[in-house]
């Protein structure tokens, strides 16, 4: 082989070798830049979760706290309801008695 043909190949392995090289950056830098931006695509996923468990959490609190305050309202008025015909029905015996009384004297 002659001279030049030997450097050509010499400088043709040198040129693919600094290619190898390259790509093996490129590839590299890629493999980083992809596990950037995944690491931020969670973080930002973890942030609107927990942002929309915040949201969540304040609605349920917020409507359980409207449903307990109906549910004490349904309870006082149906206390209040029972509590008055308690005392109709008292009243309603309490003249029954003084009524056989009177009579039971008479």
């Amino acid at each position: 082989m002659s001279y030049e043909a030997i450097k050509t190949i010499c400088l043709a392995e040198e040129e693919a070798h600094r290619l190898i090289q390259l790509a093996k950056r490129n590839a590299r830098e890629a493999v980083e830049s992809t596990e950037k931006a995944g690491k931020e695509a969670v973080a930002n996923t973890l942030s609107r979760a927990e942002t929309e468990i915040a949201h969540l959490t304040h609605a349920i609190d917020h409507k359980a706290t409207q449903e307990a305050k109906e549910l004490a309202s349904t309870t006082a008025n149906r206390q209040a309801t029972l509590h008055a015909r308690a005392q109709r029905r008292l009243n309603d015996a309490a003249t029954l008695i003084v009524e056989r009384i009177v009579n039971a004297q008479c």
